[in-house]
């Protein structure tokens, strides 16, 4: 009784949570179809804003910029973050290696006003110094990115590359391949996953960041967060509707596509087990009738060649 009790709390509970957070996104579609520029106000079924978001010359020069900054951001934060977790994990010990993992790891929980205002000071000393960078844009946005999504894309990679076994990387060597073949050919295609989902992860925290960007970007760099939360302020336009329904199909499709991969491959792992498997259990019977037939004939053939003598 008390287990059927825990059992229906815990799926009353999950049935919430979904309720809770996909609800909110299906009511955000539908009223993305809605014909009035009120959006709590249902007047009919119409596709105009997305027609209308189409034709916004700012929202789409936002989103364009959102997916080149993720783009460059999510490719340095994996080579950074590898490079980082390598370091960390292989080289055991070399002067400072406690306030070099201190430092990757910083921006996990740093704030983000934090952040993006100490890059903003960072920035300002330097084009007055050395007079680069001449102005805050896209360059400026992508190193801020790459600073804070360094840190995450470590934490990621280094969790894979420590289990992975070493001694596979020494048997390498011991047979002749130099350090860096070695790496590319032993040791990347071990942490292949890891390196996906840090490159995902990066990408995603990227185009979803609104405060480290608002301090570092300037005039004629304004990212698709920016350009929401200014146009939210003003009140919620259908446009944000339109635009928020697209993301959710763009992501639902590409979660679909992974899921249909994913399962693709594990059927032909399955089968190609199977098959193995198979072959295995013909080569084992195959030897022990090989094993069955040598044992006959080592007790037969000596009992044929005996010259038997029968008694006078």
């Amino acid at each position: 009784m008390k287990n059927n009790r825990k059992l229906s709390f815990t799926s009353l509970m999950f049935i919430f949570g979904l309720i809770f957070l996909y609800v909110p996104m299906i009511i955000l579609i539908i009223y993305s179809f809605n014909e009035s520029r009120l959006v709590t106000v249902w007047a009919g079924f119409s596709t105009k804003w997305y027609g209308v978001l189409l034709e916004n010359d700012q929202m789409l020069g936002a989103i364009w910029m959102s997916l080149k900054v993720a783009f460059y951001t999510s490719c340095m934060a994996v080579v950074l973050g590898t490079m980082a977790a390598f370091v960390m994990l292989r080289y055991r010990r070399f002067p400072g290696k406690t306030a070099f993992s201190s430092m990757i790891t910083a921006p996990l929980v740093m704030p983000d006003v934090i952040t993006g205002l100490s890059l903003l000071l960072l920035f300002v000393a330097l084009s007055q110094l050395v007079g680069w960078p001449a102005e805050r844009g896209l360059l400026t946005i992508w190193i801020a990115h790459v600073t804070f999504s360094t840190a995450y894309a470590a934490v990621v990679i280094s969790s894979r590359l420590k289990e992975t076994d070493i001694s596979v990387e020494e048997a390498a060597m011991d047979l002749g391949a130099r350090p860096m073949k070695t790496f590319f050919l032993i040791t990347l295609p071990g942490i292949a996953p890891a390196l996906a989902a840090a490159w995902l992860l990066s990408f995603t925290l990227s185009l979803d960041d609104l405060v480290i960007a608002s301090f570092v970007s300037g005039p004629g760099s304004t990212t698709l967060p920016m350009v929401v939360f200014s146009s939210v302020r003003m009140g919620v336009s259908p446009q944000i509707n339109a635009l928020a329904s697209l993301i959710i199909l763009t992501v639902s499709l590409a979660a679909l596509i992974a899921w249909w991969l994913m399962r693709r491959a594990e059927k032909r792992r399955l089968q190609q087990l199977a098959a193995d498997m198979e072959d295995l259990a013909q080569y084992n019977k195959s030897g022990s009738d090989i094993a069955m037939r040598r044992t006959v004939r080592s007790v037969v053939v000596p009992v044929d060649k005996e010259t038997v003598t029968e008694p006078a």
